[in-house]
């Protein structure tokens, strides 16, 4: 399966890096799937489909995002919205009269997939917390790149690994945010899990050891 970015903007820049992300999750064929960062909701659709071609409806992916362009958390990096494409400008204003991230648009684009997706609009720091992680097979970590924020949905997402789940971390060697890679190697650490570190030290996988 290939990587598309309909009409959206994603973290994945290159199709390489995107369809090297959807092979990592094949292997694995997790039937519950959470995304932190969901953003324009590009990966949760490409997500969505290759769960659908694995399980056809039986499958559920949850997605977790701030879903505003202003963060109470100052430290925060903001993804960018904005379009360069102006066609993709004036699609968004004035075709769709979505601002595509929002919850709203996000669920516009996976309402392909109504019956199996639920979108969260909240700060991981506090909506993580209120998950059961018993249920869920796969994580993909891609929000908040603050030190204390990624320990915290690292920890958060805890009882994922100990079931013999996994989680994927998104940007583990990303110059400007440091606290990213920091907060891998102290959870792995600390807890004794295997870190695979990907695709040009790009994702950091965390598994059991």
């Amino acid at each position: 399966m290939k990587f598309l970015k309909y009409f959206r903007k994603s973290s994945f820049k290159k199709k390489a890096d995107g369809d090297f992300f959807l092979n990592l999750i094949k292997t694995k064929k997790p039937k519950s799937f959470l995304e932190v960062g969901v953003f324009h909701g590009v990966t949760a659709r490409n997500v969505c489909e290759l769960l659908y071609q694995i399980h056809s409806g039986d499958f559920k992916y949850i997605g977790l995002d701030l879903f505003e362009e202003n963060s109470d958390t100052k430290s925060e990096i903001i993804p960018n919205t904005n379009f360069s494409n102006p066609f993709k400008r004036i699609y968004f204003r004035y075709i769709k009269r979505q601002n595509p991230y929002s919850i709203e648009a996000v669920g516009d684009l996976l309402k392909k997939f109504k019956k199996n997706i639920h979108l969260i609009k909240g700060n991981s720091n506090h909506i993580l917390k209120k998950i059961d992680m018993a249920k869920i097979e796969y994580v993909f970590l891609d929000g908040g790149h603050d030190y204390e924020t990624i320990k915290n949905d690292l920890n958060s997402c805890i009882e994922v690994i100990n079931n013999r789940g996994t989680i994927l971390c998104d940007d583990y060697n990303l110059s400007y945010a440091p606290g990213v890679k920091n907060a891998i190697d102290e959870f792995v650490k600390n807890n004794n899990f295997k870190c695979e570190i990907l695709h040009n030290s790009r994702f950091a996988k965390i598994e059991k050891s």
